[in-house]
């Protein structure tokens, strides 16, 4: 962890994300260890590298990129249920689920997105930090749903901002165990998404919250079904 502790002790750069991570963390009551802030500094420092080439994030300075990123994945920690297998679909840079999986090693996260070069990207930060359990897959998340491996496997599946409500559960309950629940990451208009026909199919949970310093909106939409 030497080189990983560095980042944030001697990168100018990341220092003051590690901080603004810490500080952020605690406003939002999730517990977190100075190994884990530096495993998301090194996830951090690497989208800031690879976006140079690949459009990962609009998001390129250090301290808006803690919050918005990783402030914004930590949010979803309170949220979790006893989850043991959780597909986050069009993870683009790993959000919220890298985050998530430093916090939470004994869940198993599978990251899908449709473009190769992010998927690329994603393998080789999950090398970079060491992490296991996780994989990232290179797909269409509507063929998943014919795949035997990926067909009602999963205890969760989550998205930031990835589709409109109603078309991400569509994705989504196919990949569904029985009992299988559905988190929808989404901004201020949130509630606007949540349909007649969404009502009538599921049971659903709304949580709004706020990004600590920007004090942007945010909803958690859990759906389960009735």
């Amino acid at each position: 962890m030497v080189l990983l502790d560095s980042l944030c002790s001697q990168n100018p750069g990341m220092i003051g994300f590690c901080e603004r991570v810490k500080q952020g963390s605690e406003k939002i009551a999730v517990k977190i260890t100075d190994e884990q802030i530096s495993l998301m500094a090194a996830h951090a420092a690497e989208l800031i590298l690879w976006n140079k080439k690949i459009n990962l994030t609009a998001i390129v300075d250090p301290l808006a990129m803690a919050e918005k990123h990783f402030i914004d994945a930590l949010a979803v920690q309170p949220f979790l249920g006893k989850e043991k297998r959780i597909m986050d679909m069009g993870t683009g840079g790993g959000f919220p689920s890298i985050p998530l999986k430093i916090l939470n090693p004994s869940i198993h996260f599978v990251l899908v997105d449709s473009s190769r070069k992010k998927v690329n990207f994603l393998k080789h930060v999950i090398r970079t930090l060491g992490l296991e359990n996780i994989g990232a897959i290179h797909s269409r998340v509507e063929d998943l749903a014919f795949e035997d491996s990926h067909a009602g496997t999963y205890d969760a599946v989550m998205s930031r901002a990835f589709a409109g409500l109603e078309k991400f559960v569509g994705f989504a309950l196919p990949l569904l165990k029985p009992a299988g629940k559905i988190y929808a990451l989404k901004g201020k208009h949130a509630p606007d998404e949540i349909t007649p026909a969404l009502k009538s199919q599921f049971e659903i949970r709304t949580d709004h919250y706020q990004l600590p310093f920007e004090k942007s909106d945010r909803y958690m939409i859990q759906l389960g079904k009735l």
